[in-house]
C-alpha cells in the first residue's frame, strides 16, 4: 500500500514539474461539392477549426481540402448534406497530432483532477 501511495505521489509531483502538453488526432478531409455550395462548406469547415489547404474546381464540383481536428468532425456528415441539399461527400484520413489549445488543455486536466 505504501508503495502505491509513493508512486500515485511521485507521479503527481512529475506531471506537475513537467507541464506536459495534450495532443488531439487531427484529420486530412477532402470535401466534394457542387460550386455554390462551396463558401458554406468552407465556412464550417472553419467554425470546426480546420485549416483550408487547398481549394479547387473540377468540372462542376468544387474540390475542397483542408485538416480539422477529429473531435471536430463528428456530426459532419448530416452538417455536410444538410448544407448541401444532400450532394456533399467527403473523405478523410489521418494526418498528424497536435496541441490541444491552452484553454481546452485546462479544461481536460481540470476534468481529469475533479475526477481524480
Amino acid at each position: 500500500m505504501a508503495f502505491r501511495l509513493a508512486a500515485i505521489g511521485g507521479f503527481r509531483q512529475a506531471y506537475a514539474n513537467a507541464r506536459p502538453t495534450i495532443l488531439e488526432p487531427v484529420m486530412k478531409v477532402e470535401v466534394t461539392v457542387p460550386v455554390e455550395f462551396q463558401g458554406n462548406v468552407m465556412g464550417d469547415l472553419n467554425r470546426r477549426k480546420g485549416m483550408i489547404m487547398d481549394s479547387r474546381q473540377e468540372a462542376e464540383d468544387a474540390v475542397i481540402e483542408a485538416t480539422v481536428p477529429l473531435n471536430s468532425m463528428f456530426g459532419y456528415s448530416t452538417v455536410l448534406r444538410s448544407n448541401t441539399q444532400g450532394k456533399g461527400e467527403f473523405a478523410m484520413e489521418y494526418s498528424h497530432h497536435a496541441p490541444v489549445t491552452k484553454e481546452q488543455q485546462e479544461q481536460l486536466t481540470s476534468a481529469a483532477g475533479a475526477k481524480a
